[in-house]
């Protein structure tokens, strides 16, 4: 076929990724649509169009997804930064860490559960004790951890059961992300919310006014810029994760009154973002879990429920001890799908000031995730 007009070509599948984007901003506009939101409405048109072959699929990544990963989603965190005050720290980041905390021992509890009530082993043999630690590394951290684990045991060599780990993530994942979408809806009318409010600042206002040409260069310009000296660090000091390196440029400019009223921040970051959602969305290949048959069904109910049970007990213990249902959403999200999700959920329930927070402990999860992960090995 022509690659100009095949569904792998990068001009097509990025214009269909905006297109999503632009049909999921105007669909939040309308009655059903603000119920859902930008953000979750993005993940579902996308996966929507992969599932059906309109655009490319995880099975069928392309280096376009890569990118938007390798570039897009560091970029769009530094943007959201730049509007950012330090004050969130103090009065978020301690119950967002507590939060999060929480969240990873329900992680672990719910791998061990759901290994009790599914027994995948049946199914999976020696394989599943590995597949289980892999599950908690990156439900409480992230791919880095997945992956860590699996190269210990040499898991990736499994090609079939590694791919097919990856699909049902990749669905688990999506489908979570609505999940927490949902949950302070779900919860404030039978558990009241006690919101910590932080007040905004004059900076944090500005960033998000709509961007003129003179914002709109110079935050390029320093968008490429902090990528540039995040891939310098990386290549100089290999064991400085780039997330900790483009997240302090962002913090430390944003301290800057000229870079933090500069129009349009904001809008920008979480316009990238969006896309990295889309993408996302791309990534749930419901026909992958089906093609594995029985294999696919274990581990899509091990996963599940973990991930279900893991949601349980984060609810029941954050209502316990904090009761704010945005950020026990956002921390849950923080687990299991990383910091980039975490942010997106609290630019959609219009918390700003945990988006400095979600990003912290973003990266706790990546520190503890491994070794988590090893534990539950152990332990099983």
């Amino acid at each position: 076929m022509d690659p100009i007009h095949s569904i792998t070509n990068p001009i097509y599948v990025l214009m269909m990724l905006c297109l999503m984007v632009v049909l999921s901003y105007f669909a939040a506009k309308t009655k059903i649509g603000k119920k859902f939101g930008i953000a979750l409405l993005a993940i579902v048109f996308t996966a929507v169009i992969a599932n059906l072959g309109l655009i490319p699929s995880a099975s069928n990544s392309i280096p376009l997804y890569d990118g938007i990963f390798t570039y897009l989603a560091p970029i769009s965190i530094f943007y959201l930064l730049l509007g950012v005050n330090l004050r969130s720290i103090k009065k978020a980041g301690g119950p967002m860490i507590a939060l999060f905390l929480i969240g990873s021992l329900a992680t672990v509890m719910g791998i061990l559960f759901s290994w009790w009530i599914i027994d995948p082993a049946s199914t999976l043999g020696e394989d599943a004790g590995i597949l289980a630690g892999m599950l908690t590394g990156t439900y409480t951290g992230g791919s880095i951890n997945f992956n860590a684990i699996a190269l210990q045991y040499g898991f990736q060599e499994k090609g079939a059961l590694y791919a097919g780990t990856i699909a049902v993530d990749n669905v688990v994942t999506t489908l979570w992300i609505i999940v927490t979408l949902a949950i302070p809806a779900i919860m404030r009318p039978y558990w009241k919310d006690r919101r910590i409010e932080i007040e905004q600042s004059k900076d944090e206002k500005v960033s998000e006014m709509p961007i003129g040409y003179k914002s709109l260069a110079l935050l390029v310009l320093l968008g490429l810029v902090a990528f540039w000296i995040t891939q310098l660090v990386k290549e100089w000091v290999p064991q400085i994760p780039s997330i900790i390196t483009i997240t302090t440029l962002g913090i430390l400019l944003a301290q800057n009154k000229s870079v933090a009223r500069l129009k349009g921040s904001q809008p920008l970051g979480l316009y990238l973002v969006y896309i990295f959602l889309a993408v996302i969305g791309a990534y749930c290949e419901i026909a992958s879990v089906i093609e594995l048959k029985q294999i696919g069904l274990t581990l899509l109910l091990f996963t599940g429920l973990g991930v279900i049970i893991h949601g349980v007990l984060t609810i029941l213990l954050g209502g316990l001890f904090l009761r704010d249902w945005d950020m026990v959403a956002i921390s849950s999200q923080a687990n299991i799908g990383g910091g980039t999700t975490a942010i997106a959920l609290a630019e959609t329930f219009g918390r700003k000031e945990l988006v400095l927070p979600a990003i912290l402990v973003g990266t706790l999860g990546n520190a503890l995730g491994t070794y988590l992960g090893f534990m539950v090995i152990y332990l099983l």
